[in-house]
């Protein structure tokens, strides 16, 4: 794309937004700001869109946004009889999140599809819920999920409630790059919309209804005593989770909740944790500080589109422990495998479904259970499909778990993607069950160590900007594939599994994984939303110092390729 001439167009033609137009302006004599902002489009793939909010077309902004959704919005044309053209929209707390649900729906009206629309901010798992609950062709979430406030994005969801498949979003894509972002673009007003009813306000009965099918995700039997009254901070980090965690905890019984009071409201600028992610420390360091001073049991915090959940507890000295997403999910596992064993409730041929940069200790503790594990690629929304797929076989209630490293679980098939309000609920009952019997989630966790081996899971992310970043991300994943390492860290490796190849019938993907001697393993892939690749690296040893060291040789050997200055 010549970045130039790609410019002077939008200063022409760009209009609607003060803030692009101002943008546009600010760059005039500024030659590399440019090139960032036009040097390409906004990648669009089975994630749907995610970039920096600005001016260009490497931006998201109301005419990256629009054209999307007429890319979206001829797909749907040629693939649904008019029918079934309904699509569901929902957003999040981000800057402009509202603004983009508006002009999506706006452009989806103009080309003939009628539109249902949450009135409110809603996490992701209730627009995945809202698109099957309303029979929708499709959904929208505007949402960056747990990235910094500068982002935002545009999730894509198809008639089963995942996540567009991949031969879903080649086909969207090929609808937008037909498309000139001004000439092309239908568009229509919202307020019109609702006046004429081609765009309707989604009922609170829908709400109602996914409160209600998390809540009977509890595997309880009503013999089962536990002390619900454990003291619990929760911290929605500004975005989407307050209404429907709080309504789903109170409403099953759980009372004594604290919420930080400084990230109760909405807030696209994240302002008193800049990287809204439960994973990250610092988002969660105002939310322990609130468990010390009241002396609560249990710290809940979701990410702004409450689909991802971290927690930290306390510890027999006292302090508070982050557990990880791996932690946390080898936990669940191992309690939902052991209550519904218990209550008589575990199906006859069980299924867990986890991806493959998720811990492989898991899959030994379903092993443990009698539990068949499917191996997925990244993204929740390959476990929704496998969760699909067990429907039309007609083993839906098979499925008892899915879980990726990234904080996302899920116990039921209401919805098709990880949910943050399930996990919620799943653990607050957890937790109360082991606590009544006087069990600490540190110890039950320490148990599962003994028993299956000390388990160390770690994520590195190296960021590349720009044109040249991306040109440097190819370099990396050519040289792992051209090298045949032998050894990594002083492990031998075992196999080196390509999944661009395709690999157990699953898509191909840009992910390298290595198997090493011991139970250990290193994962490779490029971020599917980000300029980032991320290494993923698993190590099994007798204790906590020996996966330690393992852990430090394993990252010191692969920074060479990471860190090259070639």
């Amino acid at each position: 794309m010549d970045y130039q001439k790609e410019y002077e167009r939008w200063c022409e033609l760009a209009k609607g937004d003060s803030d692009v137009e101002n943008e546009l302006a600010v760059m005039a004599g500024d030659s590399a700001r440019k090139e960032d902002a036009f040097y390409r489009n906004l990648a669009f793939g089975t994630g749907g869109l995610r970039g920096v909010i600005g001016a260009g077309t490497n931006r998201m902004n109301i005419h990256t946004v629009a054209k999307a959704s007429q890319g979206l919005a001829d797909y749907v044309i040629n693939n649904f009889p008019e029918n079934q053209r309904k699509i569901a929209v929902s957003y999040d707390s981000r800057i402009k999140s509202d603004v983009f649900a508006k002009v999506a729906s706006g452009v989806f009206v103009a080309n003939g599809i009628q539109v249902a629309v949450y009135p409110e901010l809603m996490p992701t798992p209730c627009l995945s819920y809202a698109v099957r609950r309303l029979k929708c062709c499709a959904g929208i979430m505007i949402t960056a999920s747990h990235n910094p406030s500068k982002y935002n994005g545009y999730k894509v969801y198809g008639a089963d409630g995942c996540q567009i498949t991949t031969q879903a979003a080649e086909m969207i894509l090929e609808e937008i790059e037909k498309l000139d972002i001004f000439a092309d673009v239908k568009t229509s007003d919202f307020a019109d919309g609702l006046s004429n009813g081609r765009i309707a306000y989604i009922s609170s009965d829908v709400y109602t209804d996914f409160v209600e099918e998390v809540r009977q995700q509890s595997v309880l039997s009503a013999n089962d005593t536990i002390d619900r009254n454990v003291a619990i901070v929760f911290s929605p980090l500004h975005g989407t989770g307050l209404k429907p965690v709080l309504r789903t905890l109170q409403e099953s019984g759980y009372t004594n909740i604290t919420v930080v009071r400084e990230q109760e409201e909405p807030d696209g600028y994240f302002t008193t944790c800049p990287y809204p992610n439960p994973e990250v420390r610092e988002a969660m360091s105002l939310g322990i500080a609130y468990a010390r001073k009241g002396n609560a049991d249990l710290l809940l915090a979701t990410d702004p589109d409450c689909d991802r959940i971290g927690i930290a507890v306390k510890t027999a000295e006292g302090d508070y422990q982050l557990l990880s997403g791996n932690e946390t999910g080898m936990l669940l596992l191992d309690y939902l495998c052991t209550k519904r064993i218990e209550n008589g409730t575990m199906p006859k041929e069980p299924v867990f479904i986890k991806t493959i940069v998720t811990t492989d200790m898991a899959q030994r503790i379903a092993d443990n259970y009698g539990v068949k594990t499917i191996n997925v690629l990244t993204g929740f929304k390959f476990i929704g499909e496998q969760i699909g797929l067990l429907e039309k076989q007609g083993k839906e209630k098979c499925f008892i778990f899915g879980m990726e490293e990234s904080y996302g679980y899920l116990s039921g098939s209401y919805v098709r993607d990880k949910d943050a309000v399930n996990g919620a609920l799943l653990i607050c009952e957890m937790f109360a069950y082991y606590k009544t019997r006087g069990i600490r989630l540190t110890d039950k966790l320490e148990k599962l160590y003994q028993k299956y081996g000390y388990c160390i899971n770690t994520l590195y992310s190296y960021e590349f900007e720009g044109s040249s970043g991306f040109a440097k991300m190819q370099s990396i994943m050519k040289a792992f594939r051209d090298n045949h390492l032998s050894v990594i860290g002083g492990r031998k490796v075992k196999e080196m599994l390509d999944y661009a190849k395709g690999i157990d019938g699953l898509p191909k993907s840009d992910v390298l994984k290595f198997l090493l001697d011991g139970n250990c393993s290193v994962v490779v892939r490029p971020s599917g939303t980000e300029p980032k690749l991320k290494l993923y690296l698993s190590v099994t040893a007798n204790h906590k110092n020996e996966a330690e060291q393992q852990e430090k040789e394993l990252i010191q050997a692969m920074n060479q390729y990471f860190q090259r200055k070639d």
